[in-house]
């Protein structure tokens, strides 16, 4: 099945409008929210990872179209980066500078394509304004303590994303605490983001979404009962949802075809 298209919600905007107040500030942002609310995807989206993670993944012999990463990943200047679960310290440090590198030799390239690049740089984190560190839970004290010294002597602004009670854990590292400019909650759609997500849904599967059609209606009331504005389990319901309807032959969405894909599903919200 092919990737969901990225939907740009009012929740998404927001964390843009964070992550460019961080960068432009040169500061350190909290980001936390529950799980499956779009935290990471409206990061990757930021940082044009998902435009560059394979090129820098595989890192091998450069091609034409190579350009247009180094072009996406010059705009933001961000790295985006998730923590291995039992990374030690030193694997941390160094898989973070690995990918920091490969990311500035890309920026290098596009300047040099410009006619913008004036000599070696002395410092492979010169280009990068923004990192961003995913699974911020994952972090051990010394992590921390690497990340604060690291923001100190570089100067490059770092968001911390996790879930609820982050930027209490967070507290308990005054030297970094201190240097906190922003927190940002990512909270779950509300009712006319969950409706725009739904109508983009609806379309991709041929349907047109018709809030004042009592079958849309108790559908749409089903979803939201269900996901509670959930991002990532709307992504699930109707993955489920598609291939019951195509099962079954159905060609409309209603709360029977919702309950049937709930019923697949192992729901866990908190």
């Amino acid at each position: 099945m092919a990737p969901q298209r990225f939907v740009v919600t009012k929740q998404h905007r927001r964390f843009v409008e964070f992550a460019d107040a961080v960068r432009r500030q040169r500061t350190i942002g909290i980001c936390y929210g529950q799980a499956g609310t779009g935290k990471t995807l409206s990061a990757r989206r930021y940082a044009n990872w998902h435009k560059a993670e394979a090129l820098l993944q595989e890192w091998g012999p450069r091609d034409d179209s190579d350009y247009k990463v180094y072009a996406a990943l010059a705009q933001k200047r961000t790295v985006f980066f998730t923590p291995e679960v039992l990374s030690t310290p030193r694997q941390f440090k160094d898989d973070l500078a690995h990918i920091t590198a490969r990311v500035s030799i890309c920026i290098d390239q596009h300047l040099e394509t410009l006619g913008k690049l004036t000599g070696p740089p002395k410092m492979r984190t010169k280009n990068i304004d923004l990192i961003i560190i995913d699974e911020s839970e994952r972090l051990r004290p010394s992590a921390i303590e690497y990340l604060r010294d690291r923001y100190d002597r570089t100067n490059t602004g770092l968001i911390l994303i996790g879930m609820p009670g982050i930027e209490k854990q967070f507290s308990r590292y005054p030297q970094l605490y201190s240097r906190v400019g922003f927190a940002h909650e990512y909270r779950p759609l509300a009712e006319e983001e969950l409706r725009f997500v739904l109508e983009r849904r609806w379309r991709k599967l041929g349907q047109t979404l018709d809030p004042e059609d009592y079958t849309d209606a108790q559908a749409i009331a089903a979803i939201a009962r269900i996901t509670r504005g959930n991002f990532r389990l709307v992504d699930r319901l109707f993955t489920q949802m598609e291939r019951i309807m195509k099962i079954n032959e159905l060609h409309t969405i209603t709360d029977d075809v919702v309950e049937a894909a709930r019923s697949t599903l192992v729901v866990g919200l908190t």
